[in-house]
């Protein structure tokens, strides 16, 4: 089907320089450096890189995540510290065109094993022709990755194969638990596999098709379950829409049964709260799961998952 998006460029925002120390959290609370535990060490760019290792690996792996819980993953700039102990790690899980500092830092290192989730699934251009969410991600030399949407993770079928992937890097990179990666990713994609059922099942008959939300980042999850996604345009979450773009929204809505404006947990929520209240639509999270802080509604990836279904669920009118 052709899913209609209307996209909004991504947050620019200047780099914090007091953020170099402070951003680097492991997963889990051990705060060891990667590089001196005693396990395989795996860095990862942010939460679904990490949650896949941490899975995968199980007890043999030490992940650390260079994106701290509760901040924007687009605007990361990594440290020197960081990036000495992307050097010491035994591997690196990140997805390409995503972050460019991570991006650069990975490109300049001499990790063995470099993992790059972009290109263990398949990848599309979304919004390429309004130049936008895509394309304002685009920071790459690389020609086959321009403009292609890196928010594959929504989407449980891409994220599976990227699992599947992850697990076979593992094998290859520490294969005395080659095993119990086998073991564990095959568990995962079962899992993976159950929550796209959930989805399928949970919004094959809706009443309308179309949701609204301030953040681009639902493309490959709209495509996956038939759904048509509406983000806001030319809009970044600290601006007000325009009176002629809230009366084209008030005209969609009521055109395509809209209900209901989303918007992320990282992000402000001002512009959904703007335009809900000018077109008397209702607002509600759905998540990106770029990052699980305590404003998530869930604990991890899965639980996070099956609140925006049901979040998309009551908007839509699934029956």
């Amino acid at each position: 089907m052709n899913v209609r998006r209307r996209l909004i460029p991504a947050v620019a925002t200047a780099a914090v320089t007091a953020l170099g120390l402070a951003t680097l959290s492991a997963c889990s609370t051990d705060s060891a450096a990667a590089g001196d535990t005693g396990k395989f060490d795996v860095v990862a760019s942010f939460y679904p890189m990490a949650f896949l290792a941490e899975r995968i690996g199980g007890s043999h792996v030490h992940v650390t995540s260079l994106t701290q819980p509760g901040q924007e993953p687009h605007d990361l700039e990594i440290s020197a510290k960081q990036t000495a102990q992307l050097q010491e790690s035994d591997a690196v899980l990140y997805l390409k065109n995503l972050q460019p500092s991570v991006d650069d830092a990975v490109a300049q290192s001499e990790v063995r094993t470099k993992i790059d989730a972009a290109s263990l699934t398949s990848l599309e251009k979304h919004g390429n022709e309004v130049g936008g969410h895509a394309a304002s991600h685009d920071h790459s030399e690389n020609e086959e990755l321009s403009g292609l949407d890196p928010h594959i993770w929504l989407d449980p079928v891409r994220y599976a194969e990227v699992a599947e992937g992850v697990g076979k890097a593992f094998e290859k990179a520490d294969p005395d638990h080659a095993a119990d990666y086998r073991k564990n990713t095959a568990a995962l994609v079962k899992k993976l596999d159950a929550l796209n059922t959930q989805f399928k099942d949970g919004l094959a008959h809706t009443r309308s098709k179309v949701f609204l939300t301030t953040h681009a980042a639902f493309g490959y999850l709209a495509e996956r379950y038939g759904l048509t996604e509406e983000a806001i345009n030319g809009l970044d979450p600290e601006s007000e829409p325009s009176g002629a773009r809230v009366k084209a929204l008030e005209e969609m809505a009521r055109a395509d049964g809209v209900t209901t404006v989303f918007y992320e947990t990282l992000v402000s929520d001002k512009t959904a709260k703007t335009i809900a209240s000018d077109t008397g639509l209702k607002t509600d999270v759905l998540d990106p799961i770029e990052g699980i802080t305590d404003k998530s509604r869930g604990k991890d990836y899965f639980s996070v998952q099956e609140a925006n279904l049901k979040a998309l669920q009551q908007a839509l009118g699934a029956s």
